[in-house]
């Protein structure tokens, strides 16, 4: 069986998510902002294991567009994070490259599917 990718990146994305989150309430006392990230963070690995076991190609390509938008939505809360201060240059940097190839490879996924339908 091929190891599928996105699935295990998504998951320790949203290990990550959660590390930050946790360090954000009780370091930095950050309670809104970090709790949007956690929530759009931690949906992404859930919604691409909702696709792994779609009804149909086109719930797939609807539950893989979900991730899509709450990858997207997470990168907003963690830029929002950087601009405010709350995450240094390194936090920010390993969860926002983590981020962006997370979206790299559910964009091409989508990409492919688009591409293979009938």
């Amino acid at each position: 069986m091929r190891d599928n990718i996105v699935k295990q990146k998504s998951f320790l994305f949203a290990v990550n998510i959660v590390n930050l989150y946790k360090f954000l309430i009780t370091e930095k006392k950050e309670y809104v902002m970090s709790k949007q990230m956690l929530r759009s963070g931690t949906s992404v690995g859930a919604m691409i294991r909702e696709a792994e076991y779609a009804e149909s190609k086109n719930d797939f390509k609807h539950k893989m567009a979900i991730a899509q938008k709450e990858i997207n939505e997470a990168l907003y809360w963690i830029e929002l994070l950087k601009a405010t201060d709350y995450l240094d240059d390194k936090l920010f940097t390993i969860i926002h490259t983590d981020a962006v190839e997370i979206i790299k490879l559910v964009t091409a996924i989508l990409k492919s599917a688009k591409f293979n339908s009938p």
